[in-house]
């Protein structure tokens, strides 16, 4: 040892202090990639993109369970249609910001956004996405009784989800959220709706959804994130919400899809409460329903739909407004039990 130089020491120390200065850097990745793996698996597939490496099996999302992202890592912005993607994409998970009451580009809705109802941006499997969405349209509609386009079915949900008016069809607004959803459904033949896609259909209860019930289970697994009186939580800059209402005057209007307490009870059994998932579903159906129940019992704004369903034998079985083509009351056409009405409707 006492042979060894100076200079040779020196070496010595800087190898050592470059092997721990690598092994801290390794520990601090995993540690974070366990914490955070969507951001880490996000990043390598990026990575894998951009090389065009093939993917392992064991990595690849099964087809009929896709589950689409848009990231600026891995969508490339070299064109103006990427720009107007990712702008659509923004708009979709910040349409307060945008187009709220204190929007920067316009003031047409209640500061909801759209994510909020087709959630992750309308990308999340069984949570209202929009994977289908684009290749179906244009598409008769029997609530309108026309051929619908995807610019009338945006217009639709802002007038009705967001409780607002609809935006200028020829606007920048509109055209780049209609570009974003069909990025995100390109890989979606015409005609056909991939297993995944839009909202489950809960069977129905032998029994009406009961709202009281429903009252008890909102308190318990809703009401620290959507607030005791179904208010939501604001973001601090008051611009828009964390967790969106639920009912009262800046939630969804009585026309709005969710408002059906079939559609309601389907997405809350496969995305409720926080860190459920189609795979990890934590209500029961019977508590989705009655979750269902509660929430649209309460006082919500009206929008007249007078115009809607002109052939009211076409009217959904949960449809609570009347008049219905059979002897049923508004009361059971909104809660149930359901199964009478659906046999009178295959008898005849």
């Amino acid at each position: 040892m006492k042979n060894i130089e100076p200079s040779s020491w020196r070496l010595l120390l800087r190898l050592l202090i470059f092997l721990i200065v690598l092994v801290s850097g390794l520990l601090v990745a995993i540690v974070f990639s366990v914490i955070f793996p969507e951001l880490y698996a996000d990043k390598f597939q990026a990575l894998q993109v951009k090389a065009g490496w093939p993917m392992k099996k064991q990595d690849q999302k099964p087809a009929n369970r896709s589950n689409p992202r848009v990231s600026s890592s891995i969508l490339p912005v070299d064109s103006l249609q990427d720009e107007l993607i990712l702008y659509g994409k923004d708009l979709i998970a910040n349409t307060s910001k945008y187009l709220g009451p204190k929007g920067s580009v316009r003031q047409i809705s209640n500061g909801m956004n759209c994510q909020n109802c087709h959630l992750e941006a309308g990308t999340k499997i069984m949570g209202n996405n929009y994977l289908a969405v684009y290749s179906t349209y244009p598409k008769f509609r029997a609530r309108s009784a026309g051929t619908e386009t995807i610019i009338k079915r945006i217009s639709d949900c802002f007038e009705r989800s967001l409780n607002g008016r609809k935006p200028d069809s020829a606007s920048k607004e509109m055209k780049a959220m209609v570009s974003y959803m069909k990025w995100v459904g390109k890989d979606v033949q015409k005609g056909k709706t991939p297993e995944g896609s839009g909202l489950n259909k809960l069977a129905y209860l032998d029994r009406a959804a009961d709202p009281k019930t429903g009252r008890i289970l909102y308190k318990e697994k809703c009401a620290v994130c959507h607030g005791a009186k179904g208010e939501g939580i604001m973001q601090p800059d008051q611009k828009s919400f964390v967790y969106p209402p639920l009912w009262g005057s800046r939630s969804y209007n009585d026309g709005a899809g969710l408002y059906r307490n079939s559609s309601f009870a389907g997405f809350v059994k496969d995305n409720m409460p926080f860190g459920a998932n189609y795979q990890n579903q934590i209500l029961t159906d019977e508590q989705a329903w009655d979750l269902a129940a509660f929430v649209n019992s309460q006082p919500r704004p009206h929008k007249d739909q007078a115009l809607d369903w002109k052939n009211i034998s076409q009217k959904p079985i949960d449809f609570p407004f009347g008049p219905y083509s059979d002897a049923y009351t508004e009361n059971q056409h909104k809660y149930g039990p359901f199964k009478p009405i659906a046999a009178t409707r295959i008898n005849k």
